[in-house]
């Protein structure tokens, strides 16, 4: 009954911005589907239908040569490790700063605030380049070191900024005068009240912080030399944008087409291997992402 009086009051043009809504949102949904499902297609298809363009979102010529291929490989597996090591402790880190940063710049007696809250932004603009950075991370002893990965990184100003807005406008300062009148010190109030009341936006960041280290190849490329501790993506990038396929997952003995068709297997195979995992990540932090943990908090 309900239902049927809200649709009688919609008006046409509520209608027609709802299905203009859909459709681009469709539209949307396809132009990101599309690709993923594509490599995934190619990645199982036999690679001579893939070259020639024969094969669409259904695989063709059902092949598993380039996931073995992947699999037997021990620098992808090298690679999981270090990628997966550099992923949890430097989100840790970076969740652990950023909250930590975030709390007392969202405190309104906080004496400092406001010049805090200038340098910070200023760091935001402008920085002292990739030059002087490397000259640090070496002069500082990490050069070649998976802290090399994780201290530089350590905390993102604009993500400090989004956790500095969401507890000034979620927690209210009659939570934290009611436990300094039970005794609560500022430390207690951070782990106490502001953590557990902060989910939503913790599984943000580590989402943003997550998905930036899994991807991250850049800074590996300049300060790391020992390819055991290159991660994940250094070695899919060897593969994709260098042409060293050959050189990694072929023997010496295969004639060369043989090797550029499983090449272009592998490429597709590596692709969706690497991005398996942190797709996986989103579903256990969904539930989170739902506002109004503050319901109820306040009464009167």
């Amino acid at each position: 009954m309900e239902a049927a009086s809200q649709r009688i009051r919609e008006s046409h043009g509520d209608r027609l911005f709802l299905t203009i809504t859909y459709i681009l949102i469709g539209i949307l949904v396809l132009a990101i589907l599309y690709p993923l499902l594509y490599v995934v297609s190619a990645s199982f298809s036999d690679p001579k239908l893939v070259i020639s363009g024969n094969i669409g979102l259904i695989p063709k010529g059902f092949n598993l040569e380039a996931y073995q291929r992947v699999f037997m490989n021990h620098e992808i597996w090298i690679g999981y490790r270090n990628t997966i090591l550099y992923t949890v402790l430097g989100t840790a880190v970076n969740i652990s700063l950023t909250m930590m940063g975030a709390y007392p710049l969202s405190r309104r007696n906080f004496p400092w605030r406001r010049s805090c809250m200038i340098f910070f932004t200023i760091t935001m603009f402008f920085s002292g380049g990739i030059v002087p950075m490397y000259l640090l991370v070496r002069n500082l002893g990490m050069y070649n070191s998976m802290w090399a990965l994780i201290l530089p990184t350590a905390i993102n100003v604009y993500n400090m900024i989004v956790a500095r807005t969401f507890l000034e406008t979620t927690i209210d300062e009659q939570i934290y005068e009611s436990a300094y009148i039970d005794g609560c010190s500022n430390i207690r109030a951070f782990f106490s009240i502001v953590l557990p009341l902060c989910a939503p936006i913790m599984a943000v960041l580590v989402l943003f912080y997550a998905v930036y280290h899994w991807n991250s190849y850049f800074e590996a490329m300049i300060y790391l030399k020992d390819r055991t501790l290159y991660p994940l993506q250094l070695f899919l990038r060897e593969i994709l944008v260098m042409n060293q396929s050959d050189n990694v997952m072929m023997d010496s003995i295969e004639m060369d087409t043989s090797k550029f068709l499983v090449a272009e297997g592998v490429k597709y195979a590596v692709i969706i291997v690497s991005s398996v995992p942190i797709l996986m990540l989103y579903p256990f932090l969904q539930k989170y992402f739902v506002k109004g943990m503050m319901i109820g908090a306040l009464k009167g």
